[in-house]
């Protein structure tokens, strides 16, 4: 898969009128080609895995370098992949921009940049940067008012205006689960409204109905595989079968049988960051 038809079928997939993007987030290669063997179109990875993986803390602007890395082992993918990226890993737009060139040159087509209710003038700066930086790159733009603050509805529409204004492809508001807000935001807003997926709120069909562009999993599947896997060897150490699917050694080695054997940290630009 090239870069441009890449970018053309990603951005396309977010403006299919009652069939969202049902974006999944893998945490490295066997899961990204895992989901993408289902028929996943496109991937996207998420910060807390990359984070909890390398024993650092998600959303401190702690793991570029990994966040890097795990781009670079699955751009060349056949799968559009989008990139959480936590808040650009930088104060500075031009510093964001270059991270975005980098991603881009991995083989990303979208990231996902959040304010973490830091100023919204300053994650507008970051847009309009990547965007000057990478014209092509799906910008995904994502506001905390209901994550981390109190969900103000006026607060949440300056802000994704102002992130449009910038040149935000999409834009999205985690936490945001009430259907109504949901199909007044999807009225509201030009670019297509992303939200993030919750067992205990509207199902992708309901949100389909709503007018939804994009639905994330976030760090879902992530927190599930460890929660299977400790229930797992519980059963196992219990005198129990562990339930669930379990692939087999061939299934989970077959997606890595064409890297050559000379493959190593620092062809593909990553090393490991001392701790």
């Amino acid at each position: 898969m090239t870069a441009e038809p890449a970018v053309t079928s990603f951005a396309g997939l977010h403006h299919q009128p009652g069939e969202p993007l049902l974006l999944p987030n893998a945490w490295d290669h066997a899961s990204a080609v895992a989901l993408a063997a289902r028929g996943f179109p496109a991937i996207g990875t998420t910060s807390l895995a990359v984070a909890a993986a390398a024993g650092l803390p998600d959303g401190r602007g702690a793991t570029r370098e990994q966040t890097l890395c795990l781009a670079r082992t699955l751009g060349a993918e056949p799968f559009a992949l989008s990139v959480d990226a936590e808040d650009g890993f930088g104060e500075d737009p031009d510093d964001v921009a270059e991270l975005a060139s980098e991603l881009w040159a991995a083989g990303a087509v979208g990231i996902n940049l959040e304010d973490g209710l830091g100023p919204a003038a300053r994650h507008a700066a970051k847009i309009a940067a990547v965007k000057r930086a990478v014209p092509a790159l799906f910008v995904n733009a994502r506001t905390d008012t209901y994550w981390l603050g109190d969900g103000d509805e006026t607060e949440t529409l300056h802000r994704l205006d102002a992130y449009q204004q910038a040149g935000a492809d999409g834009v999205f508001v985690p936490g945001l689960s009430d259907p109504d807000r949901i199909g007044a935001l999807v009225r509201r807003v030009r670019a297509p409204l992303n939200v993030l997926y919750s067992p205990a709120g509207p199902t992708v069909s309901r949100l389909a109905g709503l007018g939804v562009g994009r639905i994330s999993l976030g760090s879902l599947l992530y927190r599930r595989a460890l929660g299977a896997a400790v229930d797992a060897v519980a059963d196992i150490a219990a005198g129990r079968v562990p339930g669930g699917t379990t692939p087999s050694y061939a299934e989970v080695c077959a997606p890595s049988r064409s890297v050559p054997a000379s493959r190593s940290a620092k062809s593909t630009g990553c090393s490991r960051v001392p701790r």
